[in-house]
Formats: C-alpha cells, structure tokens, sequence
C-alpha cells in the first residue's frame, strides 16, 4: 500500500496480522533493510496484532527522490501512515535506524504512542562508530553498495551467526543488495545519522513506556551505548540478549519477541 508524506512522496507500507486487534504494532527497519527483514518475526505477533510494517522514504518499495531526511521528517512520515490507517495509538518497535526514528517519535508524537520498543540503539555517536560510518560512507561512493555490504556485515552480525547462518550469506548480499541498488538513495539515508546531534537530553522528554533490547556482542552500539539511552529515558528498561549482535531480528528472533511479548503483556 502507498500514502502521501506531507511533502507529496510515496511512502509504502504493509498491513498484516489480526485486522480486529485491539493493539497494532509499527516495526521500523534498520538502515539497509526494507519491510520483508521481519517476514521470521511478524508470525509471532500475527494472531494477537494489527501489524503495520514500513519502507523509509530512499527504502525498499517508497520513494527515493527528494532531498534527505532527518529523523524529524522520517518520524513525521511514519506519523503520515498512521493517519491514513486511521490509528490513533500503536506500539512503535524500531530497529537501529529505525530505533532513532522511533526515539523521534517518542519525544515529539508521545500522545500516538502507547509502547515505545528500542532495538539495537544509541543516543550519542562514539568515535569508534564514526569511523565506522565513515568506511561504510567510503565503501559506498568506491565500490557501491556491494563492497559496503561487504565491509558492513561484520559490523552488524555477531560471529556466532557466521558460524551457523539462518540466512546464507552469499544470499543475504544479494537480497541487501538488490533492494538497496540506489547508491544516492542510501547516502540520504545515511547522512540522517552522519548529521545526527547528541540526542540525550532530548530522550528526557519521552513520558511513553519504554524498553531498550540489544545484543550483548553487538560491536556496533555496544551495550554501554544502549544503557545510555536507558539512563535518558525515564523509567525506561534494558534488556541484554546474550550473544546475540546487532541485527536481533535476524539472528536472535526469538530472544527478541520474548522481550517483547513481555513488555507489552506487563506493562
């Protein structure tokens, strides 16, 4: 399905689950990802959800014009389908990229929010990870986007998924590859995090329910970034899944939907 965002882009968006549920869950993808990356997660929620699932404007099936975005805007795009949908509140789960739209969200469009779900986050950049971005942002403008996904996946996926991979990786770089073929459309998306200030003080703001779920062995956002946001969230909760990495909905999912199904069942 497509709607409008406020400045006249299509933005595609898929609706599945239970149409009668009480409560609809928006899942948000990570930076290279698009709304299949959660086809092993959303069966778990399925029965008991309306679940809405997105592409980012420069992501997947939306559109990849324009001039690029920051997490304001991509927060007021998903806002956007929200209204199409007629959805007053919904849980926002967002993952990596799709985290720090959903942290927008929780300062700016509390009142639409009931359960704000934080996956593989941070709230401020550490040295470490620039120099990350910047070999990615490197990698992307020599050699496209296959040398980056190349240089990306150690970064985002723990050894152990290396070992025993539930999604061959030959596959998943051709998959990753093929929906990401708009180099110009993957540094807007990038240049969101590269322009991104330090967002602590303003997590201080979020009044909505809040659990922070990442990875023990995520070498991306390590776990003291993710405490960070923790600490800036009031009466937020973090949750570590051993050995898992960066990428919780392909290597640790049903770590994952646990944290999940139990936050919202107890909150």
């Amino acid at each position: 399905m497509i709607c409008k965002t406020t400045d006249n882009l299509n933005i595609y968006f898929e609706v599945q689950g239970n149409e009668s549920a009480k409560e609809t869950i928006v899942f948000l993808n990570g930076l290279s990802q698009s709304t299949i990356s959660w086809i092993l997660t959303t069966p778990h929620f399925k029965n008991d959800y309306r679940i809405v699932l997105i592409d980012f404007i420069f992501q997947g099936q939306s559109d990849k014009t324009g001039e690029w975005r920051n997490f304001d805007v991509h927060a007021r795009d998903v806002i956007s389908v929200l209204d199409t949908l007629k959805i007053d509140k919904a849980i926002i789960a967002g993952l990596s990229y799709g985290s720090l739209v959903a942290q927008y969200l929780g300062v700016h469009y509390g009142n639409r929010i009931s359960k704000l779900i934080l996956m593989s986050t941070f709230a401020v950049k550490t040295p470490y990870y620039e120099a990350i971005e910047l070999s990615w942002w490197r990698a992307l403008e020599m050699g496209g986007y296959g040398l980056m996904i190349d240089i990306m996946l150690p970064n985002v996926l723990s050894e152990g998924y290396f070992k025993n991979p539930l999604i061959p990786i030959d596959l998943m770089k051709a998959t990753r590859q093929e929906a990401n073929e708009d180099k110009q459309a993957l540094f807007k998306l990038m240049r969101a995090t590269k322009e991104r200030p330090d967002y602590r003080p303003e997590l201080k703001k979020i009044a909505t329910p809040t659990i922070i779920i990442q990875g023990e062995k995520d070498t991306l956002f390590p776990v003291h970034m993710a405490q960070e946001v923790a600490d800036s969230i009031p009466n937020s909760k973090l949750v570590v899944i051993p050995f898992a990495g960066h990428t919780l909905n392909l290597e640790a999912i049903p770590q994952m939907v646990k944290a999940m199904k139990e936050f919202i069942s107890f909150t």
